[in-house]
């Protein structure tokens, strides 16, 4: 039969229903519950592995619903939460006893708990304890009423039991569509070291997580002959810059450039605070522009010591301390012998023309029959076709946030002429090469030229990669010029061509 006992959650009872407006990331509000599950696992590591084998792991189970309001689960086979634990572990901002593991504000499962939910329980058994207690937390009465107890219902359990399960219902911020495969993708970025040393089972949706670092270049230096001894281009960082701070661990070169996951991964106390996925730490002072080689190339994990994070631990606040960690970091980058920055800057792949034979033979053959099977309806559509006889836009529509946007000033036959380059992302551009033409007005020319990374013919042939993206690039640059020369020189309706190469390229060519 069930024993009523009573939860102290006061005082800080007010800051609960504040808690829903903060500024989480649902990746990082669910690693709360993770950072307690393996503090709790350390803690109680040895007691745990006497009751359960010396091979026995952490498991953290997460489980996502999102019919019906949806609801979060996170089960674990942790050490449980103690008698003597409860009065701090259901108080808000009760710091614990020690602040040197990964719960440290005394806010984590309650600040998480109320981002995602104003209905979450706990449900634990602590080890060594043959008791199971439940707590419900409804926060709107909580709030309404002043509630300072909760009631904590118990039921006797097996001994060797111990585990905890928060549960949470009718979600303020319910994870849908891509955000749930980031949730997934940021968890084992987060959580790698613990996984990669074998402490952790991390499961979300039923799916064990893992984490694969990418491969790292291993080529001669770019000013070298390619026949020289290939380096493998990774270093191990280590530097202090005073007052306790210090970075370590590794940077290297990715052997395949990427736009999205390039960038180094802080950690503190070996979880990940800033860099997850597809959200690198990539500081302009070290990586550039975006457009720039080192900055799809460049990557790392570096453990920093002596800074503070914030308390909804997805950020380091540095104070000062960021521009000195920086300017000392990118000098440590660049030495000899293996200057990352310089390589990453100097670097091109270089395939040799044997290895490419058996694919070019396949691409040949795939591309034949999309000119047999695709281009035919669109080519005769053209041929029907008026000759396009508008000149280029005088201007392009501004881009809010553009891939890239270089503007280059350049000088043909005496004139001067502005030239802007940009790669565009947004998917209500249809066109592949976009160009407007402002004619010379006896000071400047101005001309822009437009990419679009979202047609089908880039997403099908280059993704995100810049080494793939970069000869398309400068292909549309000579389409675009060969069009503004051709009008020049008297050539009437050239905007046909450009427009025909978009159609083709669009209805015919993106296709496989």
């Amino acid at each position: 039969m069930s024993t009523p006992q009573k939860v102290p959650i006061r005082p800080g009872v007010g800051i609960l229903s504040v808690l829903s407006v903060l500024n989480y990331k649902s990746w990082f509000a669910i690693a709360e519950f993770v950072d307690n599950s393996i503090q709790s696992f350390l803690d109680y590591q040895k007691e745990i592995k006497s009751v359960d084998g010396s091979q026995t792991k952490l498991k953290v189970e997460i489980e996502l619903e999102t019919s019906e309001g949806g609801y979060l689960t996170v089960r674990d086979n942790a050490a449980g939460i103690h008698e003597e634990d409860y009065p701090r572990a259901f108080r808000p901002a009760e710091i614990p006893p020690s602040t040197s593991g990964l719960s440290e504000f005394g806010m984590g499962m309650k600040s998480a708990a109320c981002w995602f939910s104003p209905n979450w329980s706990v449900r634990t058994t602590a080890l060594g304890e043959s008791v199971e207690k439940t707590v419900n937390f409804d926060i709107s009465q909580i709030v309404e009423d002043n509630i300072e107890e909760l009631t904590v219902e118990s039921r006797t359990i097996d001994n060797n039991a111990h585990f905890t399960e928060i549960t949470l219902s009718n979600l303020h911020h319910l994870p849908q569509g891509r955000t749930i495969g980031k949730i997934r993708e940021h968890l084992e970025s987060i959580f790698r070291i613990f996984i990669s040393e074998g402490l952790l089972e991390l499961y979300f949706r039923g799916e064990k997580l893992s984490y694969t670092q990418p491969n790292i270049l291993c080529v001669p230096y770019h000013e070298k002959k390619s026949s020289d001894e290939p380096i493998l281009w990774k270093k191990e960082i280590d530097f202090d810059f005073g007052t306790g701070l210090r970075a370590f661990g590794f940077a290297a070169l990715r052997e395949r450039g990427s736009t999205s996951h390039s960038g180094f991964a802080l950690f503190r106390r070996k979880r990940l605070i800033q860099g997850s996925a597809d959200e690198g730490y990539r500081p302009k002072l070290i990586f550039g522009n975006p457009n720039s080689y080192r900055y799809q190339r460049l990557f790392g994990e570096l453990h920093i010591e002596g800074f503070k994070v914030s308390h909804t631990k997805d950020g380091f606040r540095w104070d000062e301390n960021e521009e000195p960690f920086l300017e000392l970091l990118k000098e440590v980058l660049d030495e000899k012998p293996i200057p990352l920055l310089k390589q990453a800057d100097g670097y091109r792949v270089r395939q040799k023309t044997p290895d490419l034979k058996p694919g070019a033979e396949t691409s040949t053959r795939r591309t034949s029959k999309t000119v047999e099977k695709e281009v035919p309806p669109v080519v005769e559509e053209q041929i029907n076709q008026d000759p396009e006889n508008k000149p280029p836009p005088l201007d392009l529509p501004v881009e809010e946030e553009p891939v890239a946007n270089k503007t280059v000033p350049i000088e043909i036959d005496g004139k001067k002429w502005e030239i802007s380059l940009e790669l565009s992302n947004d998917p209500a551009i249809g066109d592949w090469l976009t160009v407007s033409d402002s004619p010379w007005d006896g000071n400047i020319r101005r001309v822009k030229i437009r990419l679009s990374l979202a047609h089908p013919f880039m997403l099908q042939y280059s993704g995100n990669d810049v080494e793939q993206i970069e000869p398309l690039q400068r292909i549309a640059i000579a389409i675009a010029f060969a069009e503004i020369t051709a009008r020049d020189s008297g050539i009437r309706m050239a905007g046909t061509f450009r427009r025909n190469i978009n159609k083709l390229l669009r209805d015919a060519l993106s296709k496989t």
